[in-house]
């Protein structure tokens, strides 16, 4: 499995895109490309940073913050210029079609009924796992200011778990556990943050979750630049978890030996 980080930052960080995550996984139906949460600034680097931009398979929506999902409309408009036809699956809650729709129609009124091609959606609960184009998806409700759902991808060889935003639960904890990667908002360094993760807290949930490496993302524009020394000694001294904080167009592979 290949992970590529297309954004890191939070709602409004002037340097770095919204937190976004192309995944290339191999599973029953072959090689598919998924795309976790797409943001306001994401859809730049995406086309820049994603090795196929066209041939995605899947996006994944975790909420309705805008920098989670306010991106598809460029997204869905650009495949349009770009010609595709290939059908789009999108996950997420309850919701998430007309969500996506009436962005899209705001943004680009009469565009979507031009589109070439199908966005086939498919709405999911917590503690409810499902099989979509030969991967397994697994999700959990994090503590968040509106309901958010963190997503584990599992294909033939890996597992990634990505929290969306949010502070973890038991749920989630569940959910990540003895996964490959997970990926997890930290947006603060300390103390506890309602309705959010932080980078101290994010290394514990990797500890227990028996995770492998450990990305953190979504941290807050002023701490990632003012102590973003303090962010790199947790990180280096976590000795029983691989921890990275990675920049845009960062790359990983798991599952692999």
């Amino acid at each position: 499995m290949k992970i590529v980080f297309v954004g890191t930052g939070e709602a409004f960080d002037e340097h770095l895109p919204n937190t976004s995550v192309w995944i290339g996984a191999n599973g029953e139906q072959g090689k598919k490309s998924l795309l976790l949460d797409c943001g306001f600034s994401a859809p730049f680097s995406f086309w820049r940073l994603a090795p196929d931009p066209l041939d995605l398979d899947l996006l994944w929506v975790s909420h309705f913050h805008g920098d989670h999902f306010f991106g598809t409309p460029d997204l869905l408009l650009r495949f349009c210029e770009d010609g595709r036809t290939k059908p789009l699956t999108v996950l997420g809650q309850k919701g998430v079609l007309e969500k996506i729709f009436q962005a899209m129609d705001l943004a680009y009124p009469g565009f979507r009924q031009k589109m070439a091609f199908s966005v086939d959606f498919i709405k999911v609960s917590p503690k409810k796992n499902i099989s979509v184009l030969g991967l397994g998806f697994g999700f959990a409700e994090t503590e968040h200011s509106q309901t958010n759902l963190a997503v584990r991808v599992d294909d033939n060889a890996a597992s990634v778990f990505y929290s969306g935003d949010g502070r973890p639960t038991n749920a989630s904890l569940a959910l990540a556990t003895g996964c490959d990667l997970v990926i997890h908002e930290a947006f603060k360094l300390e103390p506890d943050t309602p309705g959010h993760g932080t980078v101290r807290g994010a290394l514990d949930f990797a500890r227990k979750a028996g995770a492998k490496t450990l990305a953190l993302v979504h941290v807050q524009r002023e701490v990632r630049r003012t102590r973003r020394d303090e962010i790199s000694r947790l990180v280096q001294e976590a000795q029983d978890v691989k921890a990275v904080l990675p920049e845009p167009g960062d790359a990983l592979e798991i599952g692999t030996s």
